[in-house]
């Protein structure tokens, strides 16, 4: 079933063309990526979809009968409202019950007083009269999950990254059968990354997303639509795919461009000779002369990114914390810490949101002053720093201006010297684009900019502070292979696991209050190590609840408080349990014996993490009712 219909849609902005008479459609059940450079269109496109913006012509067509929602990369919220107003902004009946009963619990689990008891007692009526509780369930996951909580706070108390997850939970909480996102794991700590994943594998939600998550994309997405030169390229399958079909389509283009230039020069001979009589024949072909030159003319050679700097040598003495500690009040964010750095280390920084990533980034650089403790900084570094406030400019000023003000000219890796202007073509900025403010840049161009400020200082040490958010993936993957070649020291912040995955070898892991623990591998690895303990512990307290279930048995024969109902539903759930990590064990085996096949590798990983999370919360259920048995 067509959800959602396209047709030869154009957008420009004086003489920039984003894109020019694209189509496309959204079935039920297609999960779609949006990919393309910064600056080419991606956010423009889903403004149009959502009808924020106007487009020069053609027609975008919605379903009559289907919910839609959108998720902008930056939500726009009425600050002065409070949090559950803000999730629960429709005058659905069923969303308000849920909404109302919400609120009354978390009233009640702060002041147990008896008007808050009556104010609870009234909204589970409202919830029972619906029927509304199987959503209910759902709204508390998906709070639980982004982390939503203190619903009766407003929202201009919240960081961006609060407000992002407030607007994701807004449009799940909606149940929409298309679901429209512009970068929605930006902000996301990789738990909620992984649950979102899991959620729309699930549910049968239609999708259409900008995204430079490339594990997200692979996971999730069953086609690609790339935006390149105002064209629109559809392909199906994942993300490798993507990237194979792409660079066949580009040499078969530079095939057909070269024998249209080879073509074009002997036109043009022919031209010039300027036959004095011209017959039909001759007329036409001077016709198609000029549409081969307006062909060529209008073909953009696209500039590579190109990464390189002069890097100072390093000495023996790189980096050295001596029982570094910090803290906030009563919040430890390092406690004693030490690590000695060797030349040419690569370190990933892991850790949930709030954990103090960048306050030990700061603590490193000297920005912020530990309260015991030593940092020690080798006479020959030079840190280069990327944060993730970004760049901090004027808005009316040139992006040429931006380099000069750093240097006029660059040393570069073989010895030579640049202008500020080769370097900002380097960056995919040419000389059109060098002398526009840089306020009529996309996010994703501007974070390009600050990357070349880091870069242009040539730095030995980078410490880079959530790189990847609003890239481009050509960025993306030209600063994958800078950094894979780059032979100084680097930390990395990141929530891209493939960005993790392929540039740091060692990880610290800051697990709260102060401790840190090395892990000496990837981050993928670390994941599934985490995921395992993690059911583990499930497992234990299941066992453990069992056993104290039984000797209270043996004790005492009280009267059980389930209700038939609630003893079926039990009993039904271990063997539910039971059989799901029966299967989870069968597929674990298939993983281990190898598989080739990359579909069916996606399509067993898949469902492996999706028997995870529904046996995390069967455990969860079947532990809430075992401790009324009792």
């Amino acid at each position: 079933m067509n959800l959602l219909s396209v047709e030869n849609l154009s957008k420009s902005y004086s003489e920039k063309v984003l894109f020019s008479s694209i189509g496309f459609g959204v079935d039920e059940g297609q999960r779609i990526a949006l990919v393309a450079a910064n600056g080419a269109g991606k956010t423009t496109l889903l403004k149009i979809l959502s009808g924020k913006e106007d487009t020069d012509k053609g027609k975008v067509t919605f379903r009559n009968d289907i919910r839609t929602s959108f998720l902008e990369q930056e939500p726009e919220f009425d600050l002065s409202e409070t949090v559950y107003n803000a999730l629960f902004h429709t005058g659905n009946a069923m969303v308000l019950s849920v909404r109302d009963y919400e609120v009354a619990m978390e009233k009640h689990e702060v002041d147990p007083s008896e008007a808050n008891q009556k104010l609870l007692e009234d909204a589970i009526g409202k919830v029972d009269a619906l029927s509304a509780w199987n959503y209910e369930v759902n709204v508390k996951q998906i709070l639980s999950k982004l982390k939503v909580h203190h619903l009766d706070q407003k929202l201009n108390s919240l960081s961006g990254g609060e407000l992002k997850r407030v607007a994701l939970a807004r449009v799940l909480i909606e149940e929409p059968q298309l679901l429209i996102m512009d970068e929605p794991t930006n902000h996301l700590d990789m738990d909620m990354i992984e649950w979102l994943e899991n959620y729309f594998v699930r549910n049968n939600v239609a999708l259409l997303v900008v995204t430079h998550d490339r594990y997200f994309l692979d996971n999730v997405c069953t086609d690609i639509l790339e935006l390149d030169n105002g064209t629109l390229y559809p392909y199906k399958g994942n993300y490798e795919y993507f990237i194979e079909k792409k660079a066949e389509r580009e040499l078969n283009e530079a095939q057909e461009f070269d024998k249209a230039k080879n073509l074009f020069k002997r036109e043009l001979e022919w031209v010039r000779k300027m036959p004095r009589a011209r017959g039909t024949k001759s007329k036409a072909r001077v016709d198609d002369f000029h549409e081969l030159k307006e062909k060529i003319s209008s073909r953009k050679k696209t500039e590579e990114l190109q990464l390189e700097i002069k890097m100072k040598r390093i000495g023996k003495k790189v980096l050295e914390l001596e029982k570094v500690s910090k803290r906030y009040g009563d919040k430890k964010i390092l406690n004693e810490f030490s690590y000695i750095f060797k030349r040419g280390e690569r370190i990933g920084i892991a850790g949930k949101n709030g954990v103090g990533k960048t306050t030990l980034l700061n603590t490193i650089l000297g920005k912020e002053t530990p309260d015991s403790g030593k940092v020690a900084v080798g006479d020959t570094i030079v840190f280069g720093y990327y944060s993730q406030k970004g760049l901090q400019l004027k808005e009316d000023q040139r992006v040429i201006e931006v380099v000069k003000d750093i240097a006029e000219f660059i040393p570069m890796g073989d010895g030579s010297l640049i202008s500020a202007s080769q370097f900002l073509r380097m960056f995919r900025f040419p000389p059109e684009m060098q002398f526009n403010p840089v306020s009529k840049l996309s996010g994703g161009e501007k974070k390009r900019l600050y990357l070349l400020t880091v870069l242009v200082k040539n730095p030995n040490f980078l410490i880079l502070d959530e790189p990847t958010n609003d890239l481009d993936l050509i960025t993306l993957s030209t600063l994958e292979q800078f950094l894979s070649e780059y032979t100084g020291c680097l930390i990395i912040v990141s929530h891209d696991r493939y960005f993790m995955d392929k540039l740091a070898d060692t990880l610290f892991i800051m697990e709260g209050n102060g401790v840190i623990r090395n892990f000496n591998g990837k981050y993928t690895e670390y994941r599934e190590e985490l995921k395992e303990k993690e059911l583990e512990e499930l497992r234990q307290i299941r066992k453990e609840k069992a056993e104290e279930k039984n000797l209270l048995h043996s004790e005492k024969k009280n009267e059980r408080v389930l209700s038939g109902k609630e003893k079926q539903e039990y009993n039904k759930l271990e063997k539910e349990m039971a059989s799901l990590e029966k299967k989870k064990a069968e597929l674990s085996a298939l993983l281990e014996a190898g598989i080739t096949d990359h579909a069916e590798l996606f399509r067993v990983s898949t469902e492996i993490a999706g028997i995870s999370e529904l046996l995390e919360s069967k455990l969860l259920r079947w532990m809430e009712l075992g401790e009324k048995a009792v």
